[in-house]
């Protein structure tokens, strides 16, 4: 009897291994267009994996493909999907691009604010249809309170990448910061409706919409 009890606790553990390893290595082996297919798996770690799988390899027409899975029942597939959607908007294609973005996030990173802004002037001078490097300086400006600056980039991220829920994020905390609360409410929103998944912005939103009301309400 507990030979058999043992056999049956075995046999499933070493099902979910197995699986678990299958899983890993279709992954490894998924091409482009697999992955993309893949995002709409029935298994939740097929889904995941795609979504690594893209971070990887795929390219910004991707970017529709990765944030309807923004909306996937699977709180870890959503993960994996902005992830990897952040990954992708990094890459630019020239690797000459490629180092000075790397060498620009140290920067930040490190604090050097007007140094990243002069490393991410460089590389919008060399590739300008490159959202990110755009996005990075908006980011900067904001935190140097050149506010004005910021808008003007974050203008020239969406254009080239209307999926950036960064950058309408982004525009939501400058209009914020300027006391423009109509408009922050509205890209708030936005970037919402883009990935739902921000809990801060909907924190922003409600702030928003209560902030707005009392308003009208002192005006009455």
């Amino acid at each position: 009897m507990k030979a058999t009890m043992a056999y049956l606790l075995l046999t499933p553990l070493l099902s979910l291994l197995f699986l678990s390893g299958t899983t890993a290595a279709l992954a490894q082996a998924l091409n482009h267009q697999q992955a993309l297919q893949s995002l709409s798996h029935a298994d939740v770690q097929v889904r995941r994996k795609a979504a690594d799988r893209l971070g990887e390899i795929g390219v910004m027409s991707d970017t529709a493909a990765l944030q309807r899975a923004l909306r996937d029942a699977d709180e870890g597939t959503r993960e994996h999907a902005e992830q990897a959607m952040w990954q992708i908007w990094g890459r630019s294609g020239d690797p000459r691009v490629d180092g000075l973005y790397r060498i620009g996030v140290e920067q930040m990173g490190g604090g050097e604010l007007q140094k990243g802004i002069a490393t991410f002037t460089r590389i919008i001078e060399l590739k300008p249809d490159f959202a990110e490097g755009w996005n990075k300086r908006a980011t900067l400006y904001f935190l140097t309170g050149e506010y004005r600056k910021s808008l003007a980039d974050c203008a020239q991220v969406v254009k080239r990448n209307p999926y950036h829920f960064g950058a309408l994020s982004g525009y939501g905390q400058i209009y914020l910061r300027l006391e423009d609360y109509a408009r922050a409410l509205d890209y708030f929103r936005r970037a919402l409706e883009v990935n739902p998944n921000m809990a801060v912005v909907r924190l922003n939103i409600q702030l928003l919409e209560q902030l707005i009301e009392q308003r009208r309400k002192n005006m009455v």
